[in-house]
């Protein structure tokens, strides 16, 4: 009876909650404005290859970074996807990627700490550049499961004046259920089935979600004075605030409705340049307040 009394009890207490979260209107997320500087206008992007990719792998990245201010691949398209950061203060962000470092012979090793970041990305300068840095499979960098990637940025000469970085780090073989999901089980959740990666290659997609984001990040919030909700050195920003939203309907461990290729049964949501296909994350929209997806 006990046990009869309490699932009662609990069904009840279900239905009540459910009848007033009906009443109450979810509240919307914002990320406030912090006054800063953005990333406007036309911005260089510089790759420096730490470790050895494949030319495919290379190609894939670089077609995705030209995508974003390519006006020439059928929507749902990553241009179409990345126009949404023209909605915050100061207009459009125009990516082309620029000069590019291979260093196939990890001149500083396998293993990457924290302060090697900004020194790898120090191997260019300029003001109007992201200088992002890749990783290849092999090459652990501190903390690298708990974030999948970081931006950040360095001085640039000795006055006030700072130059902006990323990371992202290929996955494959370190911790793909964190940084490489949907295409690959998580580690934590929902045990739904993984995707078929678009480019077939789980490691260099699951990179490209990551970079999305921080490209989306970095270009509204560069110096940690642009838009963010919650403290600095935990921000929640243009797109890492909708974490795991790739279509719609998604929710916790469901990435959503989204688009699958009939030949290969890949899954993705925006085609590129050069005829690739792209799963990209959800990002904040400031004139509605919610986050917006491309299907």
């Amino acid at each position: 009876m006990a046990s009869i009394y309490h699932h009662a009890t609990l069904l009840l207490f279900c239905l009540i909650q459910l009848s007033f979260s009906e009443l109450v209107q979810e509240q919307p997320l914002v990320l406030k404005y912090h006054n800063g500087p953005l990333l406007k206008g036309k911005i260089t992007v510089k790759l420096i290859w730490y470790g050895k990719f494949t030319p495919i792998q290379r190609s894939i990245i670089v077609d995705f970074i030209n995508s974003l201010s390519s006006d020439k691949a059928t929507l749902p398209s990553t241009s179409s996807w990345w126009k949404t950061t023209e909605k915050y203060k100061g207009g459009s962000s125009t990516l082309a990627v620029g000069k590019q470092i291979l260093l196939e012979n990890y001149p500083l090793g396998k293993v990457l700490k924290n302060p090697h970041l900004p020194a790898l990305a120090s191997k260019f300068n300029g003001v109007r550049a992201i200088n992002i840095i890749l990783t290849a499979k092999d090459v652990a960098v501190e903390g690298f499961c708990m974030r999948c990637g970081t931006h950040g940025s360095t001085p640039v000469g000795r006055g006030p004046i700072r130059g902006t970085y990323i990371w992202v780090g290929n996955s494959e073989t370190q911790c793909p259920g964190q940084c490489a999901w949907p295409f690959y089980q998580p580690i934590y959740g929902p045990q739904t089935p993984p995707l078929v990666a678009p480019n077939g290659d789980v490691g260099v997609d699951g990179m490209i979600i990551n970079l999305a984001t921080l490209l989306g990040n970095t270009v509204t919030n560069p110096y940690n004075n642009g838009y963010f909700q919650g403290p600095t050195n935990a921000p929640l920003e243009e797109v890492s605030a909708c974490t795991g939203m790739f279509g719609s309907g998604s929710y916790p461990g469901y990435p959503g409705n989204i688009l699958m290729e009939k030949s290969t049964g890949a899954s993705y949501n925006a085609h590129g340049i050069n005829g690739r296909k792209y799963l990209l994350p959800a990002m904040w929209d400031p004139q509605t307040s919610t986050c917006k997806t491309l299907v």
